[in-house]
């Protein structure tokens, strides 16, 4: 009877750190509004178009010159706070991407996982080269070779805004597109 007790005791942890392992993290608990998000999108059309390094004046940061350089023909990609999946907005860019690739097969590029200021100088740098892998791994899948491919994570140490605010930390969850030499 002992013993059964025991078992049921270990069996109930095990379940329940499941649960709590599996359970959204408060920033993904938080409810977004509509305008947050279509205001983020268009920050990220803004950026796409102006060019990640170029100095934006419709934006409140202060962005830094050199940082968030991006190749001409290859364009930024942005992400969710604490994410490192290739969103649908940023899906053509992709593409674009892969398409400009195709055609100038003899194109090595650096993929540069970048962060927002939030979190552990750690923590950052792992999650910067998740997303250089994630973006890596969708050029892979539409025909770009591996090998022309290498990936590198700055985490939150080469920010192109420098303002503590969602427009701003938007700007700077991105991966960079840079030709190697």
């Amino acid at each position: 009877m002992r013993h059964f007790k025991m078992r049921s005791i270990i069996i109930i942890c095990i379940v329940g750190l499941f649960a709590l392992w599996g359970c959204p993290k408060k920033s993904e608990m938080a409810n977004s509004s509509d305008t947050q998000q279509e205001k983020s999108m268009s920050s990220d059309k803004t950026m796409s178009q102006n060019g990640a390094g170029s100095k934006n004046s419709s934006t409140n940061g202060t962005m830094k010159e050199g940082a968030g350089m991006t190749s001409a023909g290859l364009k930024p990609v942005y992400f969710d706070f604490d994410k490192f999946f290739i969103r649908n907005d940023a899906k053509a860019d992709m593409k674009a991407n892969a398409d400009w690739l195709k055609a100038n097969v003899k194109v090595k590029i650096k993929i540069a996982g970048n962060c927002d200021e939030r979190g552990t100088k750690e923590y950052n740098q792992a999650l910067g080269q998740r997303r250089s892998a994630s973006a890596k791994k969708y050029l892979v899948d539409m025909g770009v070779s591996a090998s022309r491919i290498s990936l590198i994570s700055y985490g939150k140490e080469k920010p192109i805004c420098s303002e503590h605010n969602e427009d701003c930390w938007q700007m700077n969850r991105r991966d960079d597109f840079i030709i190697s030499k």
